[in-house]
Protein backbone atom coordinates (compact mmCIF):
# COMPACT_ATOMS: atom_id res chain seq x y z
CA UNK A 1 0.00 0.00 0.00
CA UNK A 2 1.69 3.23 -1.25
CA UNK A 3 0.40 6.70 0.70
CA UNK A 4 1.92 10.32 1.04
CA UNK A 5 2.88 11.86 3.91
CA UNK A 6 4.07 15.53 3.64
CA UNK A 7 4.59 14.79 0.05
CA UNK A 8 6.08 11.91 0.91
CA UNK A 9 5.68 8.51 -0.96
CA UNK A 10 5.31 5.64 1.31
CA UNK A 11 5.37 2.23 0.22
CA UNK A 12 4.73 0.12 3.37
CA UNK A 13 6.37 -2.84 3.96
CA UNK A 14 4.22 -6.40 2.96
CA UNK A 15 4.71 -7.91 6.89
CA UNK A 16 6.10 -6.20 9.94
CA UNK A 17 9.19 -8.11 12.20
CA UNK A 18 7.90 -5.79 15.12
CA UNK A 19 6.29 -8.96 16.91
CA UNK A 20 9.70 -10.83 16.72
CA UNK A 21 11.68 -8.39 18.79
CA UNK A 22 11.83 -8.70 22.39
CA UNK A 23 12.30 -4.77 23.59
CA UNK A 24 13.16 -5.92 27.00
CA UNK A 25 16.45 -7.25 25.91
CA UNK A 26 17.74 -4.30 23.38
CA UNK A 27 21.35 -4.61 22.16
CA UNK A 28 22.74 -1.50 20.64
CA UNK A 29 22.23 -1.25 16.41
CA UNK A 30 21.54 -4.55 16.06
CA UNK A 31 17.79 -4.92 15.48
CA UNK A 32 16.16 -2.91 12.79
CA UNK A 33 12.86 -1.25 11.84
CA UNK A 34 10.52 -2.41 9.19
CA UNK A 35 11.41 0.71 6.76
CA UNK A 36 13.88 3.36 5.85
CA UNK A 37 13.81 6.73 4.18
CA UNK A 38 15.74 6.36 0.65
CA UNK A 39 16.49 9.40 -1.66
CA UNK A 40 19.10 9.31 -4.52
CA UNK A 41 21.03 12.23 -6.22
CA UNK A 42 21.17 12.31 -10.11
CA UNK A 43 21.05 13.95 -12.80
CA UNK A 44 22.89 17.13 -10.72
CA UNK A 45 20.19 17.48 -8.07
CA UNK A 46 17.99 15.60 -4.99
CA UNK A 47 15.67 13.10 -6.15
CA UNK A 48 11.91 13.30 -4.37
CA UNK A 49 12.74 10.78 -1.27
CA UNK A 50 10.67 7.81 -0.36
CA UNK A 51 10.13 5.69 2.54
CA UNK A 52 10.52 2.06 1.50
CA UNK A 53 10.90 -1.26 3.38
CA UNK A 54 13.80 -1.59 4.98
CA UNK A 55 16.05 -4.19 2.70
CA UNK A 56 19.75 -4.73 0.77
CA UNK A 57 20.83 -2.40 -1.47
CA UNK A 58 22.25 -3.24 -4.60
CA UNK A 59 25.61 -1.63 -5.88
CA UNK A 60 27.80 -2.03 -9.11
CA UNK A 61 30.98 -3.23 -7.96
CA UNK A 62 32.24 0.13 -9.13
CA UNK A 63 30.52 2.26 -7.34
CA UNK A 64 32.78 4.82 -6.07
CA UNK A 65 32.09 4.40 -2.28
CA UNK A 66 34.14 1.36 -2.38
CA UNK A 67 37.49 2.62 -4.00
CA UNK A 68 37.47 6.32 -2.78
CA UNK A 69 35.27 6.29 0.56
CA UNK A 70 33.09 9.28 -0.04
CA UNK A 71 30.93 8.69 2.65
CA UNK A 72 29.36 10.71 5.64
CA UNK A 73 26.75 9.56 8.10
CA UNK A 74 24.85 11.21 11.89
CA UNK A 75 23.38 9.68 14.84
CA UNK A 76 20.55 10.57 16.50
CA UNK A 77 17.62 9.14 18.86
CA UNK A 78 14.17 9.29 19.24
CA UNK A 79 11.98 8.75 22.35
CA UNK A 80 8.36 8.44 23.36
CA UNK A 81 6.88 10.20 26.47
CA UNK A 82 4.75 8.58 28.90
CA UNK A 83 1.94 10.24 25.93
CA UNK A 84 3.17 8.64 23.64
CA UNK A 85 4.41 12.06 22.12
CA UNK A 86 7.75 10.99 19.54
CA UNK A 87 10.52 13.23 20.40
CA UNK A 88 14.06 14.39 18.80
CA UNK A 89 16.91 16.06 20.81
CA UNK A 90 18.54 19.01 18.56
CA UNK A 91 17.82 17.38 15.13
CA UNK A 92 18.69 20.32 12.73
CA UNK A 93 22.00 20.42 14.11
CA UNK A 94 22.41 16.91 12.83
CA UNK A 95 21.21 18.11 9.38
CA UNK A 96 23.66 20.77 9.88
CA UNK A 97 26.78 18.89 10.64
CA UNK A 98 25.51 16.23 8.22
CA UNK A 99 26.03 18.85 5.46
CA UNK A 100 29.60 20.04 6.93
CA UNK A 101 30.81 16.86 6.54
CA UNK A 102 29.17 16.17 2.84
CA UNK A 103 31.18 19.50 1.80
CA UNK A 104 34.18 18.36 3.16
CA UNK A 105 34.14 15.07 1.24
CA UNK A 106 33.07 16.65 -2.05
CA UNK A 107 29.47 15.31 -1.26
CA UNK A 108 26.38 17.20 -2.53
CA UNK A 109 24.37 19.05 0.25
CA UNK A 110 21.62 17.67 1.19
CA UNK A 111 18.52 20.51 1.00
CA UNK A 112 16.65 20.89 5.43
CA UNK A 113 12.77 19.67 3.84
CA UNK A 114 14.43 16.27 2.43
CA UNK A 115 16.21 15.68 5.91
CA UNK A 116 13.58 16.76 8.24
CA UNK A 117 10.45 15.93 6.26
CA UNK A 118 11.81 12.93 5.60
CA UNK A 119 12.53 11.79 9.17
CA UNK A 120 9.39 12.57 10.37
CA UNK A 121 7.68 10.47 7.34
CA UNK A 122 9.80 7.91 8.18
CA UNK A 123 9.44 7.91 12.13
CA UNK A 124 5.45 8.15 11.68
CA UNK A 125 5.36 4.82 9.88
CA UNK A 126 7.40 3.21 11.98
CA UNK A 127 6.84 5.07 15.25
CA UNK A 128 5.76 1.11 16.92
CA UNK A 129 9.37 0.31 16.94
CA UNK A 130 10.34 3.61 19.52
CA UNK A 131 11.21 1.62 22.45
CA UNK A 132 9.33 3.02 25.84
CA UNK A 133 11.69 0.93 28.43
CA UNK A 134 13.89 3.28 30.63
CA UNK A 135 17.50 3.62 28.92
CA UNK A 136 16.07 2.65 25.33
CA UNK A 137 15.66 4.92 21.91
CA UNK A 138 14.87 4.19 18.61
CA UNK A 139 18.34 5.08 17.64
CA UNK A 140 18.73 6.67 13.77
CA UNK A 141 21.31 6.79 11.10
CA UNK A 142 21.35 9.25 8.29
CA UNK A 143 24.10 8.39 6.21
CA UNK A 144 25.54 9.29 2.40
CA UNK A 145 27.87 7.20 -0.08
CA UNK A 146 28.77 7.95 -3.49
CA UNK A 147 26.76 4.89 -5.67
CA UNK A 148 28.37 6.17 -8.86
CA UNK A 149 30.35 3.92 -10.94
CA UNK A 150 33.57 4.77 -12.11
CA UNK A 151 37.37 3.77 -11.15
CA UNK A 152 38.84 7.47 -11.60
CA UNK A 153 39.99 8.94 -8.91
CA UNK A 154 37.29 12.22 -8.49
CA UNK A 155 33.82 12.30 -6.83
CA UNK A 156 31.13 10.25 -7.91
CA UNK A 157 28.19 11.76 -10.43
CA UNK A 158 25.35 9.65 -7.71
CA UNK A 159 24.82 9.69 -4.47
CA UNK A 160 22.37 8.07 -2.05
CA UNK A 161 21.17 8.64 1.13
CA UNK A 162 19.25 6.78 3.36
CA UNK A 163 18.01 7.30 6.93
CA UNK A 164 17.87 3.94 9.10
CA UNK A 165 16.21 2.85 12.38
CA UNK A 166 17.46 0.85 15.03
CA UNK A 167 15.61 0.29 18.70
CA UNK A 168 18.29 0.00 21.10
CA UNK A 169 19.45 -0.38 24.80
CA UNK A 170 22.46 1.05 26.58
CA UNK A 171 25.53 1.51 23.60
CA UNK A 172 28.12 0.56 26.97
CA UNK A 173 27.54 -2.15 29.61
CA UNK A 174 29.89 -2.05 32.56
CA UNK A 175 32.80 0.30 33.51
CA UNK A 176 34.99 1.23 31.04
CA UNK A 177 38.80 1.57 30.72
CA UNK A 178 41.07 3.34 27.94
CA UNK A 179 44.25 3.58 27.25
CA UNK A 180 45.94 6.65 26.35
CA UNK A 181 47.22 6.10 22.71
CA UNK A 182 51.16 7.04 22.05
CA UNK A 183 51.55 6.14 18.79
CA UNK A 184 48.23 6.34 16.45
CA UNK A 185 46.40 9.29 15.49
CA UNK A 186 42.72 9.63 14.98
CA UNK A 187 42.79 12.38 12.43
CA UNK A 188 45.11 15.44 11.69
CA UNK A 189 45.64 19.28 10.93
CA UNK A 190 43.73 19.82 7.65
CA UNK A 191 42.14 16.65 7.50
CA UNK A 192 38.52 15.29 7.94
CA UNK A 193 38.67 14.60 12.08
CA UNK A 194 35.76 17.24 12.62
CA UNK A 195 33.49 15.41 10.18
CA UNK A 196 31.56 12.04 10.71
CA UNK A 197 33.35 10.34 7.46
CA UNK A 198 32.98 6.78 7.62
CA UNK A 199 36.62 6.32 7.26
CA UNK A 200 37.87 8.02 10.23
CA UNK A 201 36.13 5.25 12.22
CA UNK A 202 37.65 2.31 9.92
CA UNK A 203 41.17 4.34 10.57
CA UNK A 204 40.12 3.85 14.81
CA UNK A 205 39.69 -0.03 14.91
CA UNK A 206 42.96 -1.42 14.70
CA UNK A 207 44.82 0.89 17.47
CA UNK A 208 41.44 0.02 19.39
CA UNK A 209 41.61 -3.48 18.76
CA UNK A 210 45.39 -3.54 20.26
CA UNK A 211 44.02 -2.18 23.47
CA UNK A 212 40.91 -4.40 23.81
CA UNK A 213 43.72 -7.40 23.66
CA UNK A 214 45.81 -5.09 26.88
CA UNK A 215 42.68 -5.41 28.89
CA UNK A 216 41.02 -1.99 27.40
CA UNK A 217 38.01 -1.28 26.01
CA UNK A 218 38.68 1.63 24.32
CA UNK A 219 41.37 4.46 23.16
CA UNK A 220 41.67 8.11 24.38
CA UNK A 221 43.23 9.63 21.44
CA UNK A 222 45.48 12.19 21.57
CA UNK A 223 47.31 14.92 19.42
CA UNK A 224 48.74 13.83 15.56
CA UNK A 225 51.57 15.68 15.98
CA UNK A 226 53.37 15.28 20.10
CA UNK A 227 50.68 13.09 21.18
CA UNK A 228 50.57 15.47 24.40
CA UNK A 229 47.00 16.51 24.14
CA UNK A 230 44.14 14.70 24.80
CA UNK A 231 41.57 15.01 22.22
CA UNK A 232 38.68 12.03 21.94
CA UNK A 233 37.63 9.06 24.03
CA UNK A 234 37.07 6.53 21.04
CA UNK A 235 34.54 7.45 18.88
CA UNK A 236 33.15 10.18 21.99
CA UNK A 237 34.12 13.66 22.66
CA UNK A 238 36.02 13.64 25.80
CA UNK A 239 35.18 15.62 29.87
CA UNK A 240 37.67 15.56 32.44
CA UNK A 241 36.64 16.99 36.12
CA UNK A 242 39.82 18.40 37.95
CA UNK A 243 38.36 19.16 41.87
CA UNK A 244 35.06 20.91 40.71
CA UNK A 245 36.21 22.01 37.07
CA UNK A 246 35.28 20.20 34.31
CA UNK A 247 37.24 20.97 31.22
CA UNK A 248 37.16 19.61 27.50
CA UNK A 249 39.33 20.34 24.47
CA UNK A 250 38.48 22.69 21.82
CA UNK A 251 36.80 21.37 18.27
CA UNK A 252 39.52 21.40 16.04
CA UNK A 253 39.99 20.21 12.38
CA UNK A 254 40.70 17.25 14.42
CA UNK A 255 37.73 17.25 16.89
CA UNK A 256 34.07 16.64 16.18
CA UNK A 257 31.89 18.87 17.14
CA UNK A 258 29.41 17.05 18.85
CA UNK A 259 26.06 17.88 19.74
CA UNK A 260 26.12 16.02 22.86
CA UNK A 261 29.41 17.73 23.62
CA UNK A 262 27.89 21.09 22.80
CA UNK A 263 24.75 20.58 25.04
CA UNK A 264 26.98 19.02 28.36
CA UNK A 265 29.05 22.68 28.32
CA UNK A 266 25.40 24.68 27.91
CA UNK A 267 24.34 22.78 31.03
CA UNK A 268 26.88 22.40 33.35
CA UNK A 269 27.32 26.61 33.06
CA UNK A 270 23.40 26.48 33.33
CA UNK A 271 24.24 24.35 36.77
CA UNK A 272 26.63 26.71 38.02
CA UNK A 273 29.80 24.12 37.37
CA UNK A 274 32.40 25.53 36.19
CA UNK A 275 33.37 24.65 32.91
CA UNK A 276 37.07 25.51 30.63
CA UNK A 277 37.21 24.60 26.88
CA UNK A 278 41.02 24.50 26.14
CA UNK A 279 43.55 22.13 25.18
CA UNK A 280 44.18 19.24 27.77
CA UNK A 281 47.70 17.87 27.90
CA UNK A 282 47.99 13.90 29.23
CA UNK A 283 50.62 14.87 31.67
CA UNK A 284 48.00 17.24 33.48
CA UNK A 285 45.89 14.41 33.81
CA UNK A 286 48.15 11.80 35.03
CA UNK A 287 49.38 14.54 37.31
CA UNK A 288 45.89 15.03 38.54
CA UNK A 289 45.36 11.37 38.95
CA UNK A 290 48.66 10.76 41.01
CA UNK A 291 47.53 13.77 43.42
CA UNK A 292 43.84 12.26 43.76
CA UNK A 293 42.44 15.62 41.80
CA UNK A 294 40.86 13.90 39.14
CA UNK A 295 37.83 13.50 40.02
CA UNK A 296 35.94 12.32 36.86
CA UNK A 297 36.81 11.40 33.12
CA UNK A 298 33.96 10.29 30.49
CA UNK A 299 32.84 10.30 27.31
CA UNK A 300 29.92 12.50 25.38
CA UNK A 301 28.46 11.32 22.60
CA UNK A 302 24.74 10.49 21.12
CA UNK A 303 24.74 6.20 21.40
CA UNK A 304 25.74 6.68 25.22
CA UNK A 305 24.83 10.44 26.10
CA UNK A 306 27.72 9.99 28.59
CA UNK A 307 30.02 7.06 29.46
CA UNK A 308 32.25 7.42 33.18
CA UNK A 309 35.57 5.89 32.78
CA UNK A 310 36.58 4.01 35.29
CA UNK A 311 40.16 4.17 34.77
CA UNK A 312 42.76 4.45 32.30
CA UNK A 313 46.39 3.13 31.18
CA UNK A 314 49.27 5.41 30.10
CA UNK A 315 52.82 4.06 29.70
CA UNK A 316 52.66 0.90 30.86
CA UNK A 317 51.09 2.45 34.54
CA UNK A 318 47.54 2.33 35.51
CA UNK A 319 45.03 4.40 37.08
CA UNK A 320 41.78 4.03 38.67
CA UNK A 321 39.05 6.97 39.13
CA UNK A 322 37.42 7.33 42.24
CA UNK A 323 34.02 6.15 42.89
CA UNK A 324 32.50 8.62 43.85
CA UNK A 325 28.26 9.05 45.27
CA UNK A 326 27.65 12.10 43.24
CA UNK A 327 29.21 12.30 40.28
CA UNK A 328 28.82 14.85 37.18
CA UNK A 329 28.70 12.27 34.86
CA UNK A 330 25.36 10.81 36.30
CA UNK A 331 23.99 14.31 37.06
CA UNK A 332 24.18 15.84 33.88
CA UNK A 333 23.31 12.52 31.84
CA UNK A 334 20.06 12.79 33.84
CA UNK A 335 19.57 16.07 33.14
CA UNK A 336 20.11 15.72 29.56
CA UNK A 337 18.22 12.20 28.97
CA UNK A 338 15.01 14.05 31.54
CA UNK A 339 15.07 16.67 28.74
CA UNK A 340 15.14 14.41 26.04
CA UNK A 341 12.32 12.53 27.14
CA UNK A 342 10.54 14.82 27.87
CA UNK A 343 10.63 14.12 31.59
CA UNK A 344 11.55 17.70 32.36
CA UNK A 345 11.51 21.19 31.38
CA UNK A 346 13.50 22.60 28.33
CA UNK A 347 14.85 25.77 28.97
CA UNK A 348 17.59 25.70 26.08
CA UNK A 349 14.85 24.98 23.23
CA UNK A 350 16.73 21.70 22.29
CA UNK A 351 13.20 18.97 22.58
CA UNK A 352 11.70 18.55 19.13
CA UNK A 353 8.65 17.06 18.74
CA UNK A 354 7.83 14.89 15.45
CA UNK A 355 3.72 15.75 14.67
Amino acid sequence: MNALINDIEIIKAKTTKINDVDFDNLKFGHVFSDHMLECNFKDGKWQAPKVVPYGPISLDPSAKIFHYGQSVFEGMKAYKDTDENIWLFRPLDNFKRINISSKRLSIPELPEDYFMDGLKALLEVDKDWIPKKVGSSLYIRPFVFASGNGFHASPADEYKFIIATAPSGAYFAGEVRVLIEEKYSRSANGGVGFAKAGGNYAGQFYPTQLAIEKGYQQVIWTDDNTHEYIEEAGAMNIFVRINDTLITGPTSDRILDGITRKSIIELAKAEGINVEVRKITVSEVVEAAKKGTLKEMFGAGTAAVISPIAGFGYKNEDFELPKLDDTYASYLKKRITDIQTNKAEDPFGWRYQVK
